[in-house]
């Protein structure tokens, strides 16, 4: 499996914003992922292979020229559909970045899991084109507003319905990325928002896609596999990172990334 990875090329000052984006360029064989989830929109264009994964109950299946779209938050695993294996190129988007252009409408859903929507291709494709050149922070955001329309038509969706409280929703999600170091209560959030935890739930997975535990998890799984790309024990970045030890910081790492953090430092190292 080859694997090359985005990192740093968004400024930092879009991290107020949202979560930079991550593009791989990635070659597989037999099985490669166990079932996990993302936070983030998972767009993959297969390049050559039969690319296989098991989403929302059913086996999907994709061929090359096809689009892999994964909601976020939604189990899904990865394997090739044949021998000779198969070839993909993907990317990561937050769904703050997309509420840019959504303007607080709700996130789109793609049905299947795998589309051959030109709108949407001709989208992603370009972003994914040239893997050796950076993605600025132009290029990414000029192509936000074709996206989420792209979703929209794709969807069909109106995305409508109704939001009781973004400015909440967006204050909690700036201070759960402002605190990667422990969990954070839906206690401390409504005291923090001064809206009812259950309705700050809600509005805050209708604009980002997951919920304020699972996206506060996510930001400190990410923590962790930034530090793990330097030297240093597992136990020091499970300490560092707010999780209660080594074993659970295995545990949640594998079931986020579909890889133990040994595992990934061998990718990277």
């Amino acid at each position: 499996m080859r694997k090359i990875m985005d990192e740093g090329l968004i400024p930092t000052s879009a991290s107020d914003r949202y979560i930079p984006p991550a593009r791989v360029d990635i070659r597989v064989r037999n099985r490669a992922y166990a079932p996990h989830r993302h936070d983030t929109y998972v767009f993959a264009l297969t390049c050559a292979g039969i690319q296989c994964f098991d989403y929302r109950g059913e086996m999907r299946v994709s061929h090359p020229g096809e689009l892999v779209v994964l909601h976020p938050d939604e189990k899904h695993d990865g394997r090739a559909g044949t021998e000779a294996g198969f070839h993909y190129r993907g990317i990561s988007i937050d769904p703050a970045a997309l509420q840019l252009a959504l303007n607080g409408r709700v996130l789109p859903f793609i049905e299947g899991g795998v589309t051959r929507d030109e709108r949407l291709i001709d989208v992603i494709a370009p972003l994914l084109s040239d893997m050796a050149a950076p993605l600025t922070a132009a290029e990414f955001e000029a192509a936000l507003a074709d996206l989420a329309e792209a979703m929209l038509a794709a969807s069909g969706a109106a995305g409508s319905a109704s939001i009781a409280d973004a400015a909440a929703a967006h204050m909690a999600r700036h201070f759960i990325i402002e605190t990667p170091d422990r969990t954070i209560s839906l206690d401390e959030l409504e005291a923090l928002t001064g809206q009812n935890r259950w309705q700050l739930s809600r509005d805050f997975r209708a604009l980002f896609g997951t919920s304020p535990y699972r996206f506060g998890q996510l930001r400190r799984l990410d923590r962790a596999r930034a530090m793990l790309r330097e030297p240093g024990s597992l136990a020091d970045t499970a300490y560092a990172t707010g999780f209660a030890d080594q074993s659970h910081l295995t545990r949640d790492f594998k079931k986020a990334f579909g890889i133990t953090p040994k595992a990934w430092q061998a990718l990277v190292h």
